[in-house]
């Protein structure tokens, strides 16, 4: 019996992908989708299912300039990192004032998880917008590959005004009265079921590293994480953050997940 191969791809976007429109571009990821690209052509047949996230974002976000201003009003530049205590002393304050409890509160559990301080953005993603849409030349391959009468499983992640959404599996600080930033069991369940899952996409330093230790976490038996294959020429660091990739890297192999490329997966 032939294994059940899945396809897990973490935001594809124009905003990440192109460097001339990207909002956020990551260098290098223009490079990763052609990779993917071919290889979803050269394995149309093996591969049972393909999930795409989508950064799904309003232009008003706390990880946005707008939503933060200083004691003069001027919002933040983009790439600052606001900790609880920036909150707590007043050099960054919501823009609306009525939202500051919630912010510090959010601020505060950053700091409790311990994965990221808060970082402002560039907007990007923005719903609607031509940023969100998935690179062309790996959309072109997702169609191709739907030709088989398949279809691509897109999973949106972001649009929660009040918190960062990395991981595709569940927000950076979960609102209880929002199911979109809770656990998303269905994609984890779906997932369990696979016999290897190929892991790509952007960022390797943020969404695609949340994603995979959430997916991991996640799994009833940590056994499962070795089902798990990143596609290392398929997913690009933010500059200033390859720590992160790398503490990422050593963590998630250190539990069993596998490594392996574009060209010699199943070559």
């Amino acid at each position: 019996m032939s294994k059940r191969i899945e396809l897990l791809i973490i935001d594809p976007q124009v905003d990440f992908c192109d460097p001339k429109r990207g909002a956020l571009y990551v260098p290098g990821a223009e490079d990763d989708m052609k990779r993917l690209a071919k290889m979803i052509t050269r394995l149309k047949e093996k591969l049972d299912d393909v999930h795409v996230t989508l950064d799904s974002h309003h232009f008003i976000h706390i990880a946005h300039p707008i939503f933060w201003r200083d004691s003069h009003g001027k919002h933040p530049a983009v790439f600052t990192r606001i900790s609880r205590t920036d909150v707590e002393e007043g050099v960054w304050t919501p823009t609306v004032p009525g939202l500051y409890r919630r912010a510090l509160e959010y601020v505060c559990k950053l700091e409790q998880n311990g994965r990221y301080e808060l970082t402002i953005w560039p907007p990007h993603c923005l719903i609607g917008s031509p940023g969100h849409t998935v690179y062309p030349e790996l959309f072109a391959a997702l169609s191709e590959w739907e030709s088989r009468f398949a279809f691509v499983d897109y999973v949106t992640k972001g649009s929660n005004i009040l918190t960062e959404h990395y991981s595709a599996v569940q927000a950076d600080v979960p609102d209880a009265s929002d199911a979109s930033t809770q656990i998303n069991t269905r994609l984890i369940q779906t997932l369990e079921n696979a016999d290897q899952i190929l892991i790509a996409g952007e960022a390797r330093t943020h969404c695609l590293a949340n994603t995979v230790r959430d997916i991991a976490n996640n799994f009833g038996d940590d056994s499962f994480v070795s089902k798990l294959v990143l596609l290392t020429d398929a997913s690009s660091d933010i500059p200033g953050f390859e720590t992160h990739a790398q503490n990422f890297m050593n963590e998630m192999t250190g539990r069993g997940m596998q490594v392996s490329t574009t060209t010699e997966f199943l070559a």
